[in-house]
């Protein structure tokens, strides 16, 4: 097979949450454990630090490796989703797998895969795990992909434990409330694995206190502890929560030699290590226009805040959302007196951009409804002047499709 019907194979045979939403899910870790056997155990081969959380998981994942990379270290880095090619997911140094290796690993594995019926995640998980051990990394950062306790990432060991925070994500898997979403997230505490929490918040913190005590491990929340200023290459002030939690976890992290000047450098050069995309990315200038894979309340509401410091003439947002976002809670967040343009993103969990126009107009906040997210984007272009400012966003494919 070629990459791409390699590709085409892998999304049209197994079920993959980010597409298709709760109904491919998979809420127990049998299917990864008996892949992880069949490939002889390769997650017990290399060492790890575990990310989970609502929010900045993925940037202080990145940050992470970029640290470690600068330190001298041989990095994996497994983070999901992609925004333009399936490699984004697996890579070491900053440099993606190789669609030969790709197209390899389904070729060697594929009727297992088909046998066992096996989710796209368990897929990816599996063959990340596989490719960090065949290329010994020292290291792997492993980000979580949904919740924690039953995400198939979870049968790892690692050095550190991280969860960055807790939000009203993904509410139809992981629970209603702020203490049973942390329950889920805390499921990545081991046994005597050092703890970090990148943010205090006093719905949570009794879950992790009580889920560490039971671990007979230390806990450390982050924003309660004093740490040197760093500035970092990946644009908006929210980072620097991230940060902290970035600098806890190396702290926790034993028998790796890491020097202020690997930090620094690190957090300066995030992108150009690791490859991040669509972080507070500037696409243009004159207008400026940004993008962030920022998708739910408490992940707009700093984007949102962030915006308020730009200046410009007109405000023009391309948003688009997935069907199963509590739409009150965030689009009260908007600005009214921006230009709306409403698209769906091309998946099958896409909202509807007639359904989320009728949903903001009960916000006053007004614009047009275009086919799709290109048509969106290309239509706020032609519209905004020099002066004006283009924020694209509300779901990570909406970002996705303008990359």
């Amino acid at each position: 097979m070629t990459y791409r019907q390699t590709l085409d194979w892998m999304f049209a045979r197994l079920p993959m949450y980010q597409q298709k939403g709760k109904k491919a899910y998979n809420s127990k870790l049998d299917g990864i454990l008996a892949f992880a056997s069949y490939l002889n155990n390769p997650q017990n081969h290399f060492e790890s630090i575990h990310v989970a959380g609502t929010n900045g998981k993925g940037s202080s994942s990145h940050m992470l490796a970029s640290i470690l990379q600068e330190a001298g270290y041989k990095v994996g880095l497994y983070t999901s989703p992609h925004l333009k090619d399936f490699r984004e997911r697996i890579r070491i140094n900053g440099k993606p797998i190789s669609k030969a290796k790709v197209v390899e690993f389904i070729t060697a594995h594929k009727s297992f895969l088909e046998n066992q019926k096996l989710s796209f995640f368990e897929l990816t998980v599996g063959m990340a795990f596989d490719y960090f051990s065949e290329k010994e990394v020292d290291i792997a950062i492993i980000e979580v992909g949904l919740g924690g306790r039953l995400d198939s990432t979870n049968i790892i060991t690692p050095e550190v434990s991280l969860i960055t925070n807790i939000g009203y994500d993904h509410t139809d898997v992981l629970g209603n409330t702020l203490p049973e979403i942390a329950f889920e997230k805390a499921g990545i505490i081991k046994k005597g694995v050092p703890v970090v929490v990148s943010e205090y918040q006093p719905e949570t913190a009794l879950v992790f206190h009580d889920k560490s005590r039971e671990c007979r491990t230390t806990l450390a929340f982050a924003s309660e502890g004093h740490y040197p200023s760093y500035k970092t290459d990946l644009l908006g002030d929210y980072q620097n929560k991230n940060i902290k939690g970035v600098l806890a976890a190396l702290q926790a992290l034993k028998g790796f030699s890491i020097k202020k000047i690997h930090i620094e450098e690190g957090l300066l050069k995030v992108a150009d290590n690791t490859g991040l995309m669509g972080r507070w990315q500037e696409l243009g200038e004159n207008p400026k226009i940004i993008c962030d894979t920022a998708h739910n309340k408490e992940g707009l509401a700093l984007v949102l805040m962030q915006l308020k410091e730009e200046k410009y003439s007109r405000l023009h947002i391309v948003l688009g959302f997935v069907k199963e976002k509590n739409l009150e809670g965030i689009l009260s967040l908007f600005p009214e007196e921006a230009e709306y343009y409403f698209c769906k993103p091309n998946i099958e969990r896409g909202l509807e951009a007639n359904t989320l126009q009728d949903k903001a107009v009960a916000f006053n906040l007004k614009g047009s409804v275009h086919s799709s997210v290109k048509e969106a984007y290309n239509s706020a272009k032609s519209n905004a002047l020099a002066p004006d400012f283009i924020y694209i966003g509300g779901s990570t494919f909406v970002v996705a499709e303008v990359l």
